[in-house]
């Protein structure tokens, strides 16, 4: 019989060896393909970002371009429209008013505009206004007035101009006088607000106000006027159609902000859940 308890036939360790040191090499081999894979892919997404942000930014200068030179046409034929025709100042203010326009018109090609910005034009302008000769001189303000706010407006819809929304007055030094009677009662009218609300981007006709709030003559000129008076909508000029102020779009826009966060508010919520609270304390 065969010695069922004899030991397996075993190998030299110098057999095995070469075999252990070629799967080591193989491995250091694979893993620095895996180090050089790696490297490679990182390169390349650094790269794809390159190029995406370089897209990007051409596309966003080429957009840019494109709204600068609606903005040029659109001063070039809004003065050559509205102006007062017969002025011996006529160049002169043209000149200035265009100048003005399109500096105003240059903050579009930037990231982000703040109201400093803004404001420095806005005073401008307004130097310009006291500075005029004639009573006429005021039909080509409204329509500077005009154009200058149909520019604000856009850098609102780019996203690039949202106002000084930082700057939280204190409420201890609310006038509630001056509240109420600059910013309260001429919105607490329905047919007011609907006015209001009209033009909040686009400009409109005394015979399309008529049609949005179904009123006439005498009575819709009164609501119009009251809205005037308050600076919160402006007359292009004489007969001409009526556009939103930059106070009557801060007032409608802050109208809106607080309402919509009313509806998620927890004492709106609270209210909502009051009724069906009470049924089932009754059940």
């Amino acid at each position: 019989m065969k010695d069922s308890g004899r030991k397996k036939e075993t190998f030299p360790e110098s057999l095995k060896a070469p075999e252990d040191s070629e799967m080591t090499e193989i491995k250091a081999i694979r893993d620095k393909l895996s180090d050089m894979h790696n490297d490679i892919k990182k390169v390349m997404e650094y790269s794809n970002r390159l190029r995406f942000e370089t897209a990007m930014e051409c596309s966003r200068q080429e957009y840019s371009n494109a709204i600068l030179s609606h903005l040029y046409e659109d001063i070039n034929s809004g003065l050559e429209r509205n102006m007062v025709k017969k002025c011996p100042e006529k160049e002169n203010c043209r000149s200035s008013f265009t100048a003005l326009l399109q500096k105003n018109a240059g903050l579009v090609k930037q990231g982000k505009v703040d109201d400093p910005l803004l404001s420095g034009n806005r005073e401008k302008l307004e130097e310009l206004r006291s500075g005029a000769p004639y009573s006429k001189c005021e039909q080509c303000f409204s329509e500077v007035s005009s154009l200058f706010t149909k520019q604000v407006n856009l850098m609102r819809s780019m996203r690039i101009y949202a106002g000084n929304q930082e700057q939280k007055p204190d409420i201890s030094a609310l006038e509630t006088g001056a509240l109420i009677r600059d910013v309260l009662e001429p919105v607490s009218n329905p047919q007011r607000l609907e006015i209001l609300r009209a033009v909040a981007f686009e400009t409109k006709s005394f015979s399309a106000f008529s049609e949005i709030t179904g009123l006439r003559g005498g009575n819709l000129l009164f609501h119009l006027q009251k809205l005037m008076d308050s600076g919160l909508i402006l007359q292009q000029h004489e007969r001409g159609d009526y556009m939103i102020t930059e106070k009557g779009f801060k007032i409608l826009q802050s109208l809106n902000e607080l309402y919509s966060s009313l509806q998620y508010s927890p004492l709106q919520i609270s209210a909502e859940k009051t009724p069906g609270e009470k049924e089932e304390i009754q059940i």
